[in-house]
């Protein structure tokens, strides 16, 4: 591989790796029929302690830096990176919490996720997808010191587990504020049913209710009417993030293609010795190794303290991009073989589409990455 590893980060690949084949793996196949995964699945990221490698060291966590965290994310989206993205979800709402909230929320959100606990990032709406700023659930001051919301938030990842939740709401005159709460026992809250989604299906997905829920004025995450801002600031780390359990993806393509090239025979040899199937493979390798070391420095950059809004926002369009080229090869390297669900890769392509889209989909991300060229191009 092009990247360098340590003696450790090599040691927690592996640690991880052993893990998702043991306890992981043998149930995908049905969870990605049933669309349905149990969250006792999780046990053994808990037992792991993957759940608190970034949760900084004062609030109890390992306080992992984002470059190694994303090698052992990646590991684990080669079984299944709905899967994965269960545990990623807590961290994409725990990244606002840490931007914008006070040590005391910081604390809480830790002490809940300490405590085998999901957390959930909501800001999409039906009618407010690529346009957060069009978000129209409503958070109405009540006169004493609370908030009452209203509305529905829909593709939440983790809805169904979440114990908490940052979610963002539009407090009349104020603008977009983003609020942290637990869900348990809370009035007026309710959870959709799970989508039933393409690919990605072992990450949970649902719609959020809120009927007259009460939320106190100390649920408020930063600044009343800045929440927007608080979140693409948290986007920034996420989609880079997120394209790290794309190159999980691809490498297990290209693994499961090679394998089957290898001992797949046609004309009286095996395909991997037909050069245009030595053409597919080399292509998926290139964008695989390409892909990764964009992940890595978007994510060195992230460890630095440097503002990446560009590099995130080119990291998550090129990875994702590759992720549909280098599936579909795969697909052609197993032939008709490749479109049956007798074998992995279909999943793999279909589990890889969902990348183009959230977190801000690629026509965003090509709009931001064009506003950060006109101010540099001063």
């Amino acid at each position: 591989m092009a990247l360098l590893y340590t003696e450790d980060q090599l040691s927690l690949i592996e640690m991880v790796r052993d893990m998702a084949e043991r306890d992981v793996a043998p149930h995908v196949v049905e969870c990605d029929r049933s669309g349905d995964t149990p969250r006792e699945l999780f046990d053994p990221c808990f037992e792991m302690g993957l759940h608190m490698l970034e949760v900084p060291e004062e609030f109890g966590g390992a306080g992992m830096d984002y470059e190694t965290t994303a090698m052992i994310f990646e590991e684990l989206a080669k079984v299944d990176a709905g899967y994965a993205d269960t545990i990623v979800t807590t961290f994409v709402a725990l990244r606002n919490v840490i931007i914008a909230g006070t040590p005391e929320q910081g604390q809480h959100f830790a002490d809940v996720v300490a405590n085998n606990g999901f957390g959930c990032f909501a800001v999409t709406e039906p009618g407010a997808g690529s346009d957060a700023g069009a978000i129209r659930c409503s958070a109405v001051p009540d006169g004493n010191g609370n908030y009452i919301i209203n509305g529905t938030k829909c593709f939440a990842t983790n809805g169904l587990y979440a114990d908490i939740v940052v979610g963002f709401f539009r407090i009349p005159d104020v603008g977009i504020t983003a609020f942290m709460f637990d869900t348990e026992g809370l009035a007026g809250y309710s959870v959709g049913a799970h989508e039933d989604k393409m690919g990605f299906r072992m990450s949970n997905t649902t719609d959020l209710i809120f009927e007259d829920v009460v939320l106190p004025e100390s649920a408020i995450v930063g600044v009343p009417g800045q929440g927007l801002k608080i979140a693409l600031n948290g986007l920034n780390i996420s989609r880079a993030f997120l394209s790290t359990m794309g190159v999980g993806i691809m490498q297990r393509a290209l693994d499961e293609a090679v394998k089957y090239a290898k001992i797949r025979e046609q004309f009286g040899k095996p395909i991997i010795e037909q050069q245009l199937v030595q053409g597919l493979l080399a292509d998926m390798a290139i964008k695989v190794e390409a892909s990764r070391c964009l992940v890595n420095n978007t994510m060195k950059m992230i460890d630095a303290g440097i503002d990446c809004r560009k590099e995130a926002s080119i990291t998550k369009t090129f990875v994702t991009e590759c992720m549909e080229q280098v599936t579909s090869n795969a697909i052609q390297v197993f032939g008709g073989y490749g479109y049956s669900r007798e074998y992995p890769v279909e999943k793999l392509y279909r589990d890889a589409r969902i990348f183009q889209i959230f977190e801000g989909s690629n026509q965003i991300q090509r709009t931001t990455i064009a506003k950060c060229l006109k101010k540099e191009y001063k």
